[in-house]
């Protein structure tokens, strides 16, 4: 055999072993439907940003600003019904930075549902979101059919501390499954949660999908971060937003992720360091609520959860919007199993009720 007939046997035979180094974003099957979560997207550059101090260069946020154009791209292939903000929507909260942010979400405004979890860098410490309202008011979304609602503020402190769609939910149904989202502050105070039970109770039919912005921690404990964990899957008990107010992970966990048997996810960032994590939580009804945190760094990765309600499945798909590729173990979370993965839950029977709970 000579060499011209020898190269294209060995090119097939390499073909044919060669490990597949890009995995194909496969169409959303019919009967299905897709959320998008879209993690911390604080990576800004230019002027007087964490990352160029020092540059004159005007602010931008190139990943950002790729993947809500790639969102609606891929809009109809994968299905989405909703985005998800886990919020760290900005850096540094200021002007210059919410301008591309809200530049960035217009690519999605009227065009899919979304909502926005305000993170610890979208606000002050006093608990004052009053930029983010400026840019992500309640008024920008009044228009549409599937915005619930939001809560209205503390009336001692004023709408600029928690109101004005800093703590929201919406609501849309798809595929026979009604689904209510809701998005709530990082370390929401009681009146957030008050009113935010208030809303589950409304709805009792509806799946619940929470964001809220921190909520689970490092996978290891670092030394320096004594008092950070009060739960073994990882809930921090430390917090920074709305100083005393404000309640932890834990304690929003305790007070009101684990009382209401619609609740089906509760979804995270802010752990950049971190990554991924996921468990599955009992609740007071004997409910299982799905726990995650999804913070990959850099705004170019995004979570598909492809819901599968004939299946009574949810599929993750954690996908690389710029190299176009499955997002691959990293030195921080090696196994496969944190960024693709299927969760089982009932779509479609009837949803526990809840119960009284026995004093202890």
């Amino acid at each position: 055999m000579n060499r011209h007939h020898i190269l294209p046997v060995l090119l097939a035979i390499f073909l044919l072993f060669a490990p597949m180094a890009v995995a194909e974003l496969a169409p959303a099957p019919e009967g299905s439907f897709t959320i998008a979560v879209i993690p911390d997207t604080q990576h800004y550059r230019g002027r007087a940003t964490k990352s160029q101090p020092d540059s004159e260069d005007p602010v931008t946020n190139p990943n950002f600003q790729a993947l809500t154009p790639w969102i609606v791209e891929n809009l109809e292939s994968q299905r989405i019904v909703f985005v998800t903000h886990v919020g760290d929507i900005v850096d540094i909260n200021n002007h210059d930075q919410w301008t591309i942010a809200r530049e960035c979400m217009d690519h999605l405004h009227g065009v899919v549902p979304y909502g926005i979890s305000v993170g610890n860098h979208d606000m002050v410490r006093s608990g004052d979101s009053s930029l983010f309202q400026e840019y992500f008011g309640a008024e920008r979304y009044a228009e549409f059919d599937w915005y619930g609602g939001y809560y209205a503020g503390n009336p001692e402190l004023g709408p600029a501390v928690s109101g004005n769609n800093a703590n929201s939910y919406q609501l849309i149904s798809a595929e026979g499954v009604d689904l209510l989202l809701m998005h709530l502050e990082c370390n929401a105070p009681d009146d957030v949660l008050e009113w935010a039970a208030g809303v589950l109770e409304a709805h009792p039919d509806r799946r619940a999908f929470i964001t809220t912005h921190m909520y689970l921690g490092p996978l290891e404990r670092p030394d320096t971060a004594e008092g950070w964990f009060d739960d073994p899957r990882g809930r921090m008990v430390w917090h920074k937003c709305h100083g005393a107010r404000g309640n932890t992970p834990q304690q929003m966990w305790e007070k009101l992720f684990s009382q209401h048997p619609n609740i089906m996810i509760v979804q995270a960032g802010d752990q950049s360091r971190t990554q991924s994590i996921r468990y599955e939580a009992e609740g007071e009804h004997s409910n299982i609520v799905h726990e995650m945190m999804f913070d990959y760094g850099g705004g170019r990765h995004i979570r598909l959860l492809r819901f599968h309600p004939a299946e009574n499945r949810i599929e993750a798909i954690t996908w690389d919007t710029r190299e176009e590729e499955l997002t691959a173990p990293t030195s921080r979370v090696e196994d496969p199993d944190q960024w693709q993965f299927t969760l089982e839950y009932d779509l479609t029977g009837p949803l526990p009720q809840a119960q009284p709970i026995a004093a202890d």
